[in-house]
């Protein structure tokens, strides 16, 4: 049996093991696990609109960027796999206790509705916005402008790649909630 330390007595941290050995916080493996699928979920999506701007394939050659344009499909993947990243916070330890190098808040506990709101409504948006997307798509509600690529690729290759680089985005919110939920009576098994 290996003898912890005075330091990391009551921290899941074994002697010579470091700050990576640390465990997170009473959470099940399932969770864990959904939490870290989430930003696995958002990168095909955002490399697809990266693989877009910098014009690789040429699926979506023919387009005109617009001013700005640009940038904004770019920021878009970056805030959006941010966001997804945010996800990992419901099951470490700084989901619980902002980290003490954080400027003003360092080392205070995260009360649970600032976590969970938040993470909810996100969940809600993904979801809803991941249906829409899908219903659109499948039924054209808004049509694409024609089947080159102009709008977007409705068939060869270029259908398939975007399929694939979307569909997983479509588990996100579930998975969001699914992780939310878990934080949620997590966090308020001990204040019962």
């Amino acid at each position: 049996m290996i003898a912890t330390t005075a330091a990391s007595a009551g921290t899941g941290v074994r002697k010579g093991e470091g700050n990576s050995a640390r465990r997170d916080p009473d959470v099940p493996r399932g969770i864990t696990w959904a939490a870290y699928a989430v930003p696995l979920c958002a990168l095909p999506s955002g490399l697809w609109r990266i693989a877009l701007v910098v014009g690789w394939p040429d699926w979506y050659a023919g387009h005109e960027w617009l001013p700005g344009e640009r940038p904004y499909v770019l920021s878009l993947s970056l805030v959006a796999e941010c966001l997804a990243l945010l996800t990992l916070g419901l099951v470490r330890p700084w989901g619980e206790r902002l980290p003490a190098w954080v400027p003003f808040a360092g080392g205070r506990v995260v009360p649970v509705r600032a976590a969970v709101v938040p993470a909810s409504i996100g969940a809600f948006l993904a979801t809803a916005l991941g249906a829409y997307a899908t219903l659109n798509y499948i039924f054209h509600f808004v049509p694409p402008l024609n089947d080159n690529g102009e709008a977007f690729p409705t068939s060869g290759p270029g259908a398939w790649a975007l399929w694939a680089c979307y569909v997983p985005i479509l588990a996100w919110g579930p998975l969001l909630a699914v992780v939310t939920r878990a934080y949620y009576v997590r966090r308020n098994r001990g204040m019962r």
